[in-house]
């Protein structure tokens, strides 16, 4: 999915397009009052893969191969993972090709496209040869000289742009007091951006065995510029002959490919055990079933605000849910102990919402569908 919007008069910081220019903050304010389309159809929780670099940025450089292409490959295979097996998510990359894109283009198309989480990967060099490990950036103040090196080094494709300094309002990405700003900002995201961030971590430590550089906060444009939980991931050194050939070997490709997908997987079955379900009042079920089993439903829309659980809102559907989260209120028709029952009832129910799909409830909270395989499969 390509997002297309009117470039002119953007300023860092920003939207752009049809709505008039705002802050971050009024941004973000009025996206919670916006249903996630125009009829509250559901739209699947979209996540945004950005491939740094490209083109004629080629990133870091090894001794050969450059940071633009190992990035692209395993953000790719990471985009594959997430449609493979988690069918209810949309997948958007900022690219899929050796294309230059420009670093306010990608946070737009997030913003754009209003997504639920962006991943931005990358891959390391430094001097010394011997410096290896991953690491995951959120949004914050940048501490110490060899981040702030790194984080330089990020926003230094800026420099590549047309007419940067009007772009980004004079920010200069070699000039240190350009980050104080970072340091008196609050960012409404940082709580969930740190628990991604710390999943995505834990991936590479235990499941890949690579060298923890721990999860850090630095002043980083991009993520500045997103309206949503943000990370910018460092896959390893390229500059480390070691981790250079790992990050070029298909096989490396696919460990870390898979470590953000479960790392994903994880964060997004997270969010989902946050949710509590109410059920409209007076309402009647076909199919009870006791308060500790499992149940399904059919999921027909999510907003990021409430809708009163009445026929007429959801296109005359009845035996109505909503299932309130902390960023998200999901809405749901149907009670079924069989998940049987559930999927052909959700066939019916895609005549009006196409994008509807299966979920499972335990404990008037949402579960993973794996984790209802037993009842799925009697």
């Amino acid at each position: 999915m390509n997002a297309t919007t009117n470039k002119s008069g953007y300023k860092w910081g920003c939207i752009i397009g049809s709505i008039p220019a705002l802050p971050l903050l009024a941004l973000f304010l009025l996206t919670l009052a916006m249903p996630l389309n125009g009829n509250g159809q559901e739209r699947k929780f979209v996540v945004v893969i950005d491939p740094g670099h490209g083109g004629r940025d080629p990133g870091a450089l090894g001794a050969t191969s450059r940071e633009k292409d190992v990035v692209l490959a395993v953000a790719l295979k990471t985009g594959e993972y997430i449609r493979r097996y988690m069918d209810d998510i949309e997948v958007i990359f900022t690219r899929e090709a050796d294309v230059h894109v420009d670093l306010d283009r990608r946070a737009e198309i997030a913003n754009s496209n209003r997504a639920d989480l962006f991943i931005s990967i990358h891959a390391n060099g430094f001097q010394n040869r011997s410096v290896r490990g991953a690491e995951t950036f959120i949004l914050g103040p940048t501490r110490g000289e060899q981040n702030l090196e790194l984080v330089m080094k990020e926003n230094a494709v800026i420099l590549l742009e047309e007419d940067y300094s009007t772009r980004y309002e004079g920010f200069d990405p070699k000039s240190p007091e350009s980050y104080v700003i970072f340091t008196l900002m609050q960012n409404v995201y940082q709580k969930q951006s740190l628990e991604f961030a710390g999943l995505v971590q834990d991936q590479f430590r235990d499941r890949v065995n690579r060298s923890d550089r721990g999860v850090k906060q630095g002043g980083l444009l991009v993520l500045w510029m997103t309206t949503m939980p943000s990370v910018l991931i460092e896959l390893g050194f390229i500059s480390n002959p070691e981790e250079e050939r790992f990050m070029n070997s298909e096989e490396g490709q696919v460990y870390l490919a898979s470590a953000i997908f479960r790392a994903f997987r994880d964060y997004k079955n997270s969010i989902d055990k946050k949710s509590v379900v109410s059920v409209a009042p007076g309402e009647t079920r076909e199919e009870e079933s006791e308060k500790d089993d499992i149940w399904f439903t059919v999921q027909i829309a999510s907003t990021t605000s409430r809708v009163g659980l009445l026929s007429e809102n959801f296109r005359g559907l009845d035996n109505l849910h909503e299932i309130v989260g902390e960023d998200r209120n999901r809405y749901t028709s149907g009670r079924f102990t069989s998940y049987q029952k559930a999927v052909a009832y959700r066939r019916e129910v895609s005549k009006l919402f196409p994008d509807a799909f299966v979920t499972a409830v335990k404990n008037g909270r949402i579960i993973p569908l794996q984790e209802a395989r037993e009842r799925i499969i009697r």
